[in-house]
């Protein structure tokens, strides 16, 4: 189950270029202003240099991965003095491969996917960087991109109980995170209090979906505040772990401003990550794949 295969497998296809703005010494130093903890999913490397970043995402599935480049991703962010911040898919990122819904939850239920998870903590448990462990993000989507959303919610709490069960037994110290997109019927998913350490969030802006569909642009308490009430009852610390925004200038600087205050309505967020990637699942409604990268949400008519 456990194959080896390239570096970008881990990094995403943005790894190469990553590795070329680091060579080149011509990296942006790209975090918005503000206080808040900031950190980036970031295959361009355009945060690569940035002592403004502090958590460094790392996407991997649990099939198909070369786990020798999870040290290479601890070196990165040690050099840099970064959190890391894991996301486990559980599927293979080939497409044409990929199980079924039943299938994977029948396979995490005979103990099929021990292994895979086993291996994979093993690994960061030897990490020297602070590391977080998120699984199976955004359960309660409706949308078809995963095949581990829209479970029934008791089926969920029992595969994500048994992973990080599994996870734990090889990496009893790891920080676990419960990543849900938000949306209301979020709290039937929650795995308990002892399964979580902190709840992280998804949160994009695009003003042209918005402006359509909603009547009027978004800002970014506009769509955080009412996910962050449904979570603020579990009383974990909160974490976007995945953030963008496209739009005209003034959208975008709108946004900019306003990702990394300290709101005391939120008291428990702690920090917020970027995507800075293109979108990888077609937007609803008709509207494409946003590309979230510093250098491109700025649209032009």
């Amino acid at each position: 189950m456990i194959k080896q295969y390239p570096t970008a497998t881990i990094f995403g296809a943005g790894a190469a270029a990553a590795l070329a703005v680091l060579a080149s010494g011509t990296a942006a130093l790209a975090a918005p202003p503000g206080d808040l903890p900031f950190g980036a999913y970031d295959p361009p490397g355009e945060f690569s240099e940035d002592p403004g970043l502090a958590i460094e995402h790392l996407f991997l599935p649990w099939e198909d991965v070369f786990l020798g480049s999870l040290f290479e991703a601890d070196l990165y962010a040690l050099e840099r003095d970064r959190d890391v911040l894991v996301t486990i898919e559980p599927w293979t990122w080939t497409r044409d491969a990929r199980n079924t819904p039943e299938y994977l939850i029948n396979g995490i239920r005979t103990g099929l996917y021990d292994p895979n998870m086993r291996a994979i903590c093993d690994v960061l448990n030897d990490f020297e960087s602070p590391v977080t462990v998120r699984w199976a993000q955004e359960m309660e989507d409706e949308s078809g991109q995963f095949i581990w959303s829209n479970w029934e919610p008791t089926i969920y709490v029992d595969a994500f109980r048994r992973v990080i069960d599994t996870c734990k037994s090889v990496a009893p110290d790891i920080t676990v995170m419960w990543s849900p997109l938000g949306f209301e019927g979020l709290e039937d998913y929650y795995p308990g209090d002892d399964y979580v350490d902190v709840i992280g969030l998804s949160v994009f802006g695009l003003q042209s979906w918005e402006t359509t569909v909603l009547g009027e642009p978004q800002s970014f308490t506009d769509i955080f505040g009412p996910r962050y009430g449904r979570v603020a009852p579990f009383d974990k610390p909160v974490i976007v772990a995945e953030l963008g925004y496209v739009g005209d200038a003034d959208y975008v600087e709108q946004w900019e401003n306003s990702v990394r205050q300290d709101y005391p309505e939120y008291p428990l967020l702690e920090g917020v990550v970027y995507f800075n990637q293109e979108e990888v699942y077609p937007w609803p409604d008709g509207f494409g794949l946003p590309d979230w990268k510093t250098t491109e949400r700025i649209v032009t008519e």
